[in-house]
């Protein structure tokens, strides 16, 4: 079974890949390419005013344009001292290009006051199958640091650190973050309905 992952982000796309890997059985013959293996090559606009709003808007483009079955994800960081931004906005919070050093830097330097540094990571995947929508989600709480730390992962890794570790996002081996990410929760509910439907 052939199904698109609504991204241009090779980080994402591998992260994904590996993922479904370690779960889903070998016999399980699943095929996760990108947006450019199926020679989608153009920005799919996100105007959504959530992150479930804007995964729809992403695997609806591809499923009606490329007739694949198809599944998006939209993610967003979720800070209590900034009233939830980036939230929606976190790809693009230092405006336009994207560009995660600046974003980074925005927030940190929106936060260089601020003693509650409670945030969270919330991912929603929108997967369309025959014309079926569904929808899963992922949360994982954490901080916000006081500088960025770490090689690791992208976006805005190297600043947030999961509750209940010492280390960012950025720090972090790769398969813990795998294994314990807003992605990676939402990519288990996920992997439990591909169980079902392969």
């Amino acid at each position: 079974m052939k199904i698109v992952f609504a991204t241009h982000n090779q980080h994402k796309l591998e992260e994904v890949r590996a993922i479904l890997q370690r779960e889903l059985p070998a016999q399980a013959n699943l095929d996760v390419c990108g947006l450019s293996e199926i020679g989608c090559t153009e920005e799919i606009p996100e105007t959504g005013n959530t992150l479930t709003e804007n995964a729809l808007q992403k695997a609806s483009y591809v499923y009606e344009r490329y007739g694949c079955s198809c599944f998006a994800d939209d993610t967003g960081l979720e800070i209590d001292a900034l009233n939830g931004q980036p939230g929606v906005y976190s790809a693009r919070y230092a405006g336009e290009p994207q560009n995660p050093e600046k974003n980074r830097e925005k927030v940190l330097f929106n936060m260089r006051n601020t003693e509650n540094r409670n945030a969270c990571f919330r991912t929603v995947i929108a997967f369309i199958h025959e014309g079926k929508t569904h929808y899963f989600d992922g949360r994982v709480d954490g901080e916000i640091t006081s500088e960025e730390a770490g090689k690791q992962g992208f976006g805005y890794d190297p600043i947030f650190k999961p509750k209940g570790y010492n280390e960012t996002f950025a720090q972090l081996p790769s398969e813990v973050k795998n294994a314990i990410s807003h992605r990676a929760l939402a990519m288990q509910k996920f992997i439990d309905f591909l169980k079902e439907l392969l």
